[in-house]
Parts: C-alpha cells; structure tokens; sequence
C-alpha cells in the first residue's frame, strides 16, 4: 500500500529529540503542515552547516554566517534566502525564546523572475492533451485560480453549487478563502461528485471509507470521516496507509502525479516555454486582469496576502513592453 506523504505523522508522546520537539511546538501553533515541513528543512540545513551544533548554543553571528552562504556559495535566490530567515527566527525567537540581535549579512541578489502564462490558446491546449480527473484539475487550476494542492484537498462539501463558488480550506498561510465555480465546470464537477460518492460507498461496503480529518476534528466528530461531505473531490486510485493512524484510508490525488501529467501535457502540445502546472494559476490572474477587473478583486481570488504579490502579473499581461507600438509595426 502506499504511505500518505502530505498528511503530519505522528509524534512520540513526549518527545525528547530536538527535531520531534520542534515540531510538537509548530503544531500546538496550529500552523500548516507545509510551514512546518519548511521551517524544520531549513533549522536542519542550518544545523548541519554549523556541524550539528545545538542551536541554543549558536549566536546571531552564526545565523549570519548561514545566510551569507545561502547567498554567496550556493547563489540563492531572495526569497530562497527569506524563507531561511524566517525559519531561523522563528527557531530562535518563538522556539528556544532566545530572540536574535538585528543580523547583518550578504544579501541574495539574484533577481525575482516574471511568472510564465500561457496564453488563451496554449492553456486550452495543455487542457485537451489531459484525460479524466487530471484534465478536471487542470480546468479548476485555470478557471478558477487554485494551487495544485487547493483543487486536489477539495472535499465534497467545498463545491457550493448554490452560490456557485469554490471554498478553499487552509489554503497559502493556513486561511480560508472562496474563488469563483466556472459555469463550464458545473457539470462536470457534479458528475465528479457523483463518481468520488460511488467509490466512498464501496469503501464503506468493504469496511473502509473514513477519510482524513484536519485538526484532530476525528476526535471532536469521530463519525465525520465516514461522511460524504468530507470525502476527497479527486480521490487517489488506491488506499494509503495514513502515518499517523496506520489505518488504511483513501487519500487524494498526489500533486506529483498531476505535475508529471501537465508536464508532459505541455510538451505534447508544443510549447517551449519554461512552464510547470503553477503557470495555469499565473494564466488565470493575467487573462483577469486583461478582461479588465481590478487588482484587488485578483488579489482575494486568489488569496495573496499582498497586493504587491498580485501586482507582479500586470507586467505580463498580452502585448509586453507595457503595451507600446514598435516602430517597426508601422512601416
């Protein structure tokens, strides 16, 4: 059987290594499972820098020495080098309450590229050279501006049918937010619902069907799993064992398994642009944005928590170089 791997494994009852410990600590924080997978990646790169050095025993010169490596040796980029930080001083300041002096250190220097869009018709095109629950995927990721992880986590309840919007639970930074349900998706989202039902019956028929539950809700609503409306959109061909129960349960689709399917999509449909499956949410923002609509709307969809973030997008809507007419155009 397959292990989940986006699921928090369980932790020794009272921990005693630094790592395990740590992470007792993000989770009592409530804190998303990618920020601690995150946070705890780069305390151990930084660990392992200084020669597996306890970290309570390190000064702020340490931490400076680190972060000028990311920048100088291993030429980082400036928000590989910020997410460092913010890892670091979380340790520091919230972990081990030993807040750090104001830190001097190379800065990255390696400029933030432009996010890679497709236009109207190469998006349309990655779409046709999908099948079956992956094509869905891809038509939510474009149509309605998900993360890959967004659409995969959708449970059953998250489609609003009646208000026709898509709620995105625990999204980027652990908030809620609600984006639109396109009306060519009604459809076939309905017939999703029906399929993924149809499969959790006969799970249950075999004695499995109890779904994942977040935020230890399985003990607040212990029959709440074996619900329909907590039931995965897209849910995975296969049980998986579930690292902290090791109950065997029916998770969702990997991201994996999208991303190696849009990848090859990509190709088949003959563009040569550096893109992955995160260009489908960029083509989204940008054909907004060309259809007119304000940058602040764009920005609640999809669920930045800066404007600046959403702003990035107006430098590559159609017609670049900010929109001027070539000279030669008028030969």
């Amino acid at each position: 059987m397959l292990m989940i791997l986006d699921v928090p494994p369980k932790l020794p009852d009272n921990p005693t290594r630094f790592m395990d410990r740590l992470r007792v600590f993000i989770r009592s924080r409530n804190m998303a499972y990618k920020t601690e997978q995150t946070y705890c990646h780069w305390i151990r790169r930084f660990i392992r820098f200084h020669g597996m050095k306890h970290p309570s025993t390190c000064s702020a010169e340490d931490v400076e020495r680190f972060l000028s490596h990311l920048a100088v040796q291993r030429n980082s980029s400036v928000s590989t080098q910020r997410t460092a930080l913010n890892a670091i001083v979380f340790l520091f300041r919230e972990f081990l309450q030993q807040p750090l002096d104001e830190l001097s250190f190379e800065l990255a220097r390696k400029p933030k590229r432009l996010p890679t869009v497709f236009t109207h018709e190469e998006a349309q095109a990655v779409i046709r050279h999908l099948q079956g629950d992956v094509q869905l995927v891809a038509r939510l990721m474009y149509g309605a501006g998900l993360r890959i992880n967004e659409a995969l986590r959708l449970r059953v309840k998250d489609v609003d049918f009646g208000m026709q919007q898509l709620i995105v639970r625990s999204g980027k930074g652990n908030k809620d937010r609600t984006t639109l349900l396109p009306d060519s998706l009604v459809e076939p989202l309905t017939l999703q619902v029906e399929a993924c039902l149809a499969l959790h019956r006969k799970d249950l028929a075999e004695g499995y069907g109890e779904v994942y539950m977040p935020a230890a809700l399985d003990r607040k609503y212990p029959s709440a799993g074996r619900e329909p409306a907590w039931q995965y959109l897209f849910p995975a061909a296969k049980l998986s064992r579930d690292p902290r129960s090791n109950l065997l349960r029916r998770h969702h689709l990997l991201d994996r398994t999208v991303q190696r399917a849009i990848g090859a999509a990509i190709r088949a449909a003959g563009i040569h642009k550096q893109a992955n499956s995160h260009a489908l949410r960029h083509s989204f923002a940008t054909r907004l944005l060309e259809a007119g609509y304000d940058i602040r709307t764009i920005q609640k969809l999809l669920g930045h928590a800066d404007v600046r973030t959403t702003e990035i997008y107006t430098h590559v809507v159609r017609k670049g170089g900010f929109g001027v007419l070539s000279p030669i155009d008028t030969l």
